[in-house]
C-alpha cells in the first residue's frame, strides 16, 4: 500500500512538499493552505486519475450513528500490468471525508463487486469493516493500494519499488464520512502515479498490525448504560453490523495478552522474510500516542514508528531506512488513549459516555500500525 506521505518525505522516498488538495479546501477539521504542487514524474513513469462515477450524499446506512462507510468501484481501463507507485487521493468534500483507503480488486473478484454495486441503492455500497469481497489474508497480505488521512500528502515510493495492479484490475474507494461533520455530497477521485509492470521493481504489499481498545468509563462518568462493556459492544453492532462490530471480541484472539485500560498492545509474527520500507499509525480523537517496534524484548529490539503525542490531522506515514525482518521476527504496536479527551474536544458533545472498544466510528476508537513492507 502506498500510504499518505508526510510533507519532506526522507530516505530515498518522494513526497509533496505543498499540502494536498484536501488540505488547500480545508483539512478534517480546519485549516487552509495553497494549492498542492505535483511531484515529478520518473523515467517511465504516467499518471492516471480514476473519479467516484457520481457524487454522494453519505447518511447513517443503519439509521443510527455518526459515520458512513461507503465503498466506491472504479474502473482505470487497465489493459495491462502495472505498478503502482504513488498515490494522491483527492477527497471531494473533506469536511466530512474522515479517511479513504483504496483496494486493489483482481480480475477474478471485479464480477463480484459489480454485484455488490449494483444490488445497493444509489452510487456504491455500505462496508464497514471491509470492502464486502472476504478478508483472505488481510493482516499478512493486505490488499490495500494506497490510502489517505488528514495531514497526507501526495505519496510516491522510492526508486525501485512498486505495488503491482494485473491487467483488468478495478479499484474499490472505501470513504468512511464523519457525519458531525455535515453531510454534503462528495465526490472524491485518486490520482495515481503507474509504471509499466515489465519495470524492474520490487513488489509492495502491506501488512496490518491491530491491536484491541478496552477503555472503560472513568470514575464519576461511569453510571451511564453504554458503560457496561456488553451494552457497548452491542451498540457497535447496531451501528455497523454483526460482523464489524465483532471486532473488538475478535482482537482478543490474535492478541491474547490485551488487558483494560488506556495502553494495548498486540504482538504478530512475521510468517515470511521481507524488508519494512514505511509505517504509519491509525488512531481516532481519544487517541495519546502510537508506536510500532520490531522484535520486541530482545537484543534487537527496534522502534520504527514513535508518534508520542498523536494528532488526527496528521496521520501521515513515516518513511524510514529499510528494516529487514526474517520468518519468526516479531512486530508490535502500542497505542494509548484517554477517556479525559472527551472533556477537550467538540465532537463529544452530547454523546453519552461508554465503555470504548474497537469500532468504526469517529467517535469510537482503534488502534493500528500500518506497514509498506518488500519481498
Amino acid at each position: 500500500m502506498l500510504l499518505a506521505a508526510c510533507a519532506g518525505g526522507s530516505d530515498g522516498s518522494v513526497s509533496s512538499a505543498a499540502p494536498s488538495p484536501s488540505e488547500a479546501a480545508g483539512t478534517h477539521h480546519h485549516g487552509t493552505g495553497a494549492p498542492a504542487r505535483r511531484v515529478p514524474l520518473r523515467d517511465g513513469e504516467q499518471r492516471l486519475t480514476v473519479t467516484m462515477p457520481e457524487p454522494y450524499t453519505p447518511s447513517a446506512p443503519n439509521g443510527t450513528g455518526t459515520d458512513d462507510y461507503r465503498c466506491f468501484l472504479l474502473d482505470p481501463a487497465l489493459q495491462d500490468d502495472m505498478f503502482v507507485t504513488g498515490t494522491d487521493v483527492l477527497p471531494g468534500n473533506p469536511g466530512v471525508v474522515h479517511h479513504v483507503i483504496l483496494f486493489r480488486v483482481p480480475p477474478v473478484q471485479v464480477a463480484q463487486a459489480r454485484r455488490l454495486d449494483e444490488e445497493a441503492d444509489g452510487e456504491g455500497w455500505t462496508c464497514f469493516g471491509g470492502t464486502g469481497l472476504g478478508v483472505g489474508a488481510e493482516l499478512d497480505d493486505a490488499p490495500w493500494l494506497g490510502g489517505w488521512a488528514p495531514g497526507g500528502h501526495e505519496s510516491v515510493l522510492r526508486s525501485g519499488y512498486g505495488v503491482p495492479l494485473a491487467a483488468g484490475s478495478q479499484i474499490i474507494m472505501q470513504v468512511h464520512y464523519n457525519l458531525l461533520a455535515g453531510t454534503d455530497p462528495d465526490e472524491s477521485a485518486t490520482r495515481l502515479r503507474v509504471a509499466d509492470g515489465s519495470a524492474d521493481l520490487q513488489p509492495v504489499t502491506t501488512m496490518l498490525l491491530p491491536a484491541p481498545v478496552e477503555l472503560p468509563c472513568r470514575p464519576g462518568h461511569d453510571e451511564g448504560p453504554l458503560c457496561d462493556r456488553d451494552a457497548a459492544l452491542a451498540d457497535v453492532k447496531e451501528r455497523f453490523g454483526e460482523e464489524a462490530g465483532s471486532t473488538a471480541d475478535w482482537l482478543h484472539l490474535l492478541c491474547p495478552a490485551s488487558v483494560t485500560g488506556p495502553v494495548q498492545s498486540c504482538t504478530q509474527t512475521v510468517h515470511r522474510p521481507l524488508t519494512i520500507i514505511g509505517a504509519a499509525g491509525h488512531m481516532h480523537l481519544l487517541g495519546r500516542s502510537i508506536s510500532i517496534e520490531v522484535n520486541p524484548d530482545t537484543p534487537r529490539a527496534k522502534t520504527i514508528l514513535d508518534i508520542d503525542v498523536w494528532d488526527i490531522d496528521n496521520q501521515c506515514a513515516r518513511p524510514i531506512t529499510p528494516v529487514r525482518l526474517e520468518e519468526g521476527d516479531q512486530v508490535r504496536v502500542t497505542c494509548e488513549h484517554s477517556q479525559e479527551l472527551r472533556d477537550l474536544l467538540p465532537a463529544f458533545d452530547g454523546q453519552p459516555e461508554r465503555y470504548v472498544v474497537w469500532g468504526e466510528g469517529t467517535t469510537d476508537e482503534m488502534c493500528l500500525g500500518i506497514l509498506q513492507v518488500a519481498g
